[in-house]
């Protein structure tokens, strides 16, 4: 089988068509602004990893690698040749020098995971790899990848976990609830971490319309002749901007037990950071290196995960963030404007009669 037209020289690998490699490249560099800000204060806590895998003892690491070896199909040379071939170009170009074991795993739910403590390893399913074309399915691989070079394995290890331990607890109300407390925000890191995810996929396929189409693909299957991109991107718009302040609840409490965004939210935010500034800096070879991480200030990463919320909720449509930019900005109400919000912000009624009835109404 050809070798995804990869050409050998001395220990390198070369892409199989003309991309940019990134040598040297730190995780910051693509990390979203509340995923990068939360990871750099924990590596500048002195001890974390090493207190963190010691609480982490009893996590049945060498078990789970060991049921990956005995029961699902190890990417190789020998095995799944293109993907092996895929998994030597992504670590080709982010830099990573230790490429971890993948395997295929027999599950027709499309899922990938880059999981471990000691050393990640990536894991995906058969679903995904029968659902996603070559470029599609680089895209993944680098999105897997990029969490093993930010180091999301081992948080992502501890989510599972907890998860697991939350069901064996469950009949116990405060363990149950001091472990659903964590699990509730490794989740929310987790889905920042995604968007971070999404970043090195890009950055692996420098192919955007492949990236969409694996994240169509995900939501709404294998039927591309009946999907469209730009039709994609306008739900993402929809579900951003429309309804009242019941929706925005709802938006809140449908995605908190989930590891992941929302597809439609996620090619949208993909799509707005291809098109920045930063992006373009980072493809024309300005981009944080990791030999300069030991010097990253945790303040900085903080102001400018800050920033970024704080630009976020300021251009929102979404009628929560909406009400949020008008009470910082000094807009008065709000008694009146929380009703109105979950009342859909309804057009007031006509007045009753006469003209004072008329000029309340239309103030």
């Amino acid at each position: 089988m050809p070798d995804d037209g990869q050409q050998q020289t001395g220990h390198e690998r070369v892409p199989s068509r003309q991309r940019r490699r990134f040598p040297g490249i730190s995780s910051r560099a693509y990390e979203h602004p509340a995923d990068r800000s939360a990871l750099v204060a924990l590596r500048k806590l002195s001890g974390f990893d090493t207190v963190f895998k010691a609480l982490s003892g009893l996590l049945p690491e060498r078990s789970l690698r060991l049921l990956f070896l005995s029961d699902s199909v190890r990417v190789s040379e020998r095995q799944f040749q293109h993907l092996h071939a895929m998994l030597l170009d992504a670590c080709y170009i982010l830099d990573l020098e230790k490429v971890p074991p993948m395997y295929v795993t027999q599950d027709p739910q499309p899922n990938a995971m880059c999981i471990g403590l000691d050393e990640p390893i990536i894991v995906v399913t058969t679903g995904l790899v029968e659902l996603l074309d070559e470029e599609e399915m680089r895209a993944v691989v680098g999105h897997e990848v990029g969490h093993a070079l930010s180091g999301h394995s081992v948080y992502r290890t501890i989510l599972l976990f907890l998860t697991s331990l939350a069901l064996k607890v469950a009949w116990i109300p405060l363990g149950n609830l001091a472990i659903m407390a964590i699990i509730t925000a490794l989740r929310e890191w987790f889905r920042k971490s995604e968007l971070s995810a999404d970043r090195a996929g890009l950055l692996v396929g420098q192919d955007l319309r492949a990236s969409m189409r694996g994240l169509m693909k995900i939501a709404g299957g294998n039927h591309l002749h009946e999907m469209n991109v730009d039709a994609f991107l306008e739900q993402a718009e929809e579900y951003d901007s429309g309804g009242d302040l019941r929706d925005s609840v709802l938006k809140i409490l449908n995605v908190m037990p989930r590891s992941h965004p929302f597809t439609t939210v996620r090619a949208a935010e993909l799509k707005k950071w291809a098109e920045s500034r930063d992006f373009q800096r980072l493809m024309d070879g300005h981009y944080p290196r990791r030999d300069e991480d030991k010097d990253t200030s945790v303040s900085d990463s903080f102001r400018e995960s800050a920033a970024s919320y704080a630009s976020d909720v300021k251009t929102s449509k979404d009628p929560l963030m909406k009400l949020v930019t008008d009470l910082a900005g000094g807009a008065g109400d709000l008694g009146g404007r929380v009703r109105r919000g979950f009342e859909g912000f309804k057009t007031p009624p006509p007045p009753k009669d006469g003209p004072a009835d008329a000029a309340d109404a239309s103030e």
